[in-house]
């Protein structure tokens, strides 16, 4: 279970939709579990596979104590909305609020191909919208207002790791279909 780099702003992989997972196999449990473990390490409240150069459909989570995984997921979201302030491993140190659902029913499935549905609300369905988003390609300062997103890219340009040069990973054990690197 090792800790793997997590991909920063600018890596091409974090704006390329993720594949739906077809093989629930060793490899997928191996990703589920270096997502758990990097993220726990980093620490942070989710982290999607593409964030650790993955293009599959899986994230986790760690939300007041619980901590998940979904593969392939879809989302019901509530017509009722939340803002409040939001980061991400991928951005380090940037915190900007964002709008979100309130609440949210996501659909996908376990690490063994079972079906999985996880209702939250407030900070958990605010990280199963992001973690989603990630495999997307979306990440939550495309979600920002104009103004906020024109301070946020400000800050990102001035930031020490902003432009560093990117993790290498040669060959993904996983199946991505050409889409991971």
């Amino acid at each position: 279970m090792p800790i793997q780099p997590i991909r920063l702003f600018g890596d091409p992989v974090l704006r390329k939709p993720a594949l739906e997972v077809v093989d629930f196999d060793k490899e997928l449990r191996r990703l589920v579990e270096d997502l758990t473990e990097t993220m726990l390490a980093a620490p942070g409240a989710g982290l999607a596979a593409p964030q650790i150069g993955v293009g599959l459909r899986v994230f986790t989570w760690n939300v007041e104590g619980e901590v998940g995984h979904l593969v392939n997921p879809t989302l019901d979201l509530s017509s009722e909305l939340q803002d409040g302030p939001e980061g991400c491993l991928s951005l380090p140190e940037l915190t900007y609020d964002c709008t979100r659902a309130l609440s949210v029913v996501a659909r996908g499935f376990d690490l063994h191909g079972e079906p999985v549905v996880i209702e939250g609300s407030d900070l958990l369905a605010r990280a199963l919208q992001h973690e989603t988003d990630h495999l997307d390609g979306v990440l939550f300062i495309d979600r920002l207002d104009r103004e906020a997103r024109k301070a946020a890219m400000r800050e990102i340009r001035e930031s020490e790791w902003f432009g560093l040069e990117q993790p290498v990973v040669k060959v993904s054990p996983h199946a991505t279909r050409g889409l991971g690197l």
